[in-house]
């Protein structure tokens, strides 16, 4: 966009004919009346050139043209057509002799059409960028998003291909986080929908065999009602942990950081699971660092992924296997190993084993004391870390056991501060 169109065609109308006239002057002595012939006919033609331009800028004539490519041809056309004009009726005005009319008249003509064809390749050359640009919208329109163009050059062609690229892989990102939210939903829905269907399926043929008088005897009877009992637990901590994710992803998770002790949270998370892994033979020990204390946490949330993985690394470890939980400080953050023997992760597993509902096929199967993985319990863990600025992880070696490790800041965050 010019700004004050108008005073910019006035300020090179007149630094054009003083110029013209100041060469004139100080190279030719022309007589005063051809002086002032030749004066006259540079302002009525730099007048005209003027309102002409004006018009064609004021009133967007080039958009009537059929394109791009002739709106260019055009405008070099008239520019040599104006040019041409302006020296010959300068030149008539002269009285020059007849055969330096005829000199003049043809190099106008042999100028006018060199520049004029130079002009019609130019204006090619800028319109197939500019028909790259359009098919390339097109493609992108069409959710080719890994359509980009060739950057040359450094004019605005060049800037708008370097922003059209920039934009095309924003939309080729999003549109790949778009894909993998909307595979996270579908795996959800299947996900929930498996694990509400199996326990509900249970308990439905249990109770319906009471109700029926397919099983009268009282031993099997509390047998289905403790299962019965399982299963409903089953769905309680499922529907606890769906809500616990639901609010983690809708950022409404409450937080409340301090210092505190985690040797504390690991000691009551070590008591809470010890009877646990003696019914299963499994030797639970800890090894805390006299250091690490205190920790700026929010100490339910700790606690929470201290137990999740506790109670994971239990259940997967084989009879008279041994769980092991370390805490120590590394600089300036503190990390919590929990490491497992026997049990180890399939290489194929891992890269999604923090994701919601994945589940490896062992832990799909119900245990012998009828617990059901819900598949959340690593997820909730990871995001739970997630909010504390850590990082979780896992390694599985055959040769070495399965651990779970976690990292978080030992001191506040300068935002949180």
């Amino acid at each position: 966009m010019i700004r004050h169109p108008i005073i910019m065609l006035l300020l090179a109308t007149s630094i054009a004919l003083a110029a013209a006239i100041g060469i004139v002057e100080a190279y030719l002595n022309l007589p005063a009346a051809k002086m002032q012939n030749f004066i006259l006919s540079l302002t009525a033609s730099g007048i005209f050139t003027m309102l002409f331009a004006y018009a064609a800028y004021r009133y967007e004539l080039i958009r009537w043209l059929p394109s791009l490519h002739w709106a260019l041809v055009v405008i070099i056309g008239l520019a040599v057509g104006l040019i041409s004009l302006n020296i010959w009726v300068t030149v008539q005005l002269m009285f020059i002799s007849e055969e330096d009319l005829i000199v003049t008249t043809a190099l106008l003509i042999f100028a006018g059409i060199t520049s004029a064809t130079t002009g019609i390749f130019a204006a090619s050359a800028i319109t197939k960028r500019i028909q790259r640009l359009s098919q390339a919208t097109d493609h992108l329109a069409n959710g080719h998003f890994e359509t980009r163009l060739t950057v040359d050059g450094n004019d605005e062609l060049a800037a708008f291909a370097r922003r059209f690229n920039w934009m095309a892989e924003s939309l080729q990102q999003l549109d790949a986080k778009q894909r993998a939210v909307e595979q996270t939903r579908r795996d959800l829905i299947a996900g929930v929908s498996h694990d509400l269907r199996t326990p509900l399926t249970s308990i439905r043929a249990m109770l319906e065999a009471i109700q029926d008088g397919v099983v009268n005897d009282e031993a099997t009877i509390n047998r289905y009602l403790v299962n019965s009992l399982t299963e409903i637990h089953n769905l309680s901590h499922l529907i606890d942990d769906l809500f616990q994710l639901a609010q983690i992803d809708a950022g409404h998770i409450e937080a409340q950081f301090e210092s505190a002790s985690l040797r504390d949270l690991i000691s009551d998370s070590i008591s809470s699971m010890s009877a646990k892994a003696a019914r299963q033979y499994i030797k639970l020990t800890c090894d805390i660092a006299k250091d690490i204390d205190p920790v700026y946490m929010a100490p339910d949330k700790i606690q929470r992924v201290l137990y999740n993985l506790l109670d994971n690394a239990i259940r997967y470890t084989p009879a008279y296997g041994e769980v092991t939980l370390r805490a120590f400080r590394q600089g300036q953050t503190v990390q919590v190993e929990v490491h497992n023997t026997g049990g180890v992760i399939d290489p194929t597993h891992i890269p999604r084993i923090f994701d919601s509902f994945y589940r490896g096929e062992q832990s799909r199967v119900q245990q012998a004391d009828g617990y059901r993985s819900t598949g959340l319990g690593l997820a909730i863990a990871r995001r739970f870390v997630e909010i504390h600025r850590g990082k979780i992880e896992v390694d599985s070696r055959p040769e070495h056991g399965t651990t779970f490790r976690f990292t978080i800041p030992r001191l506040p965050h300068p935002q949180t501060t």
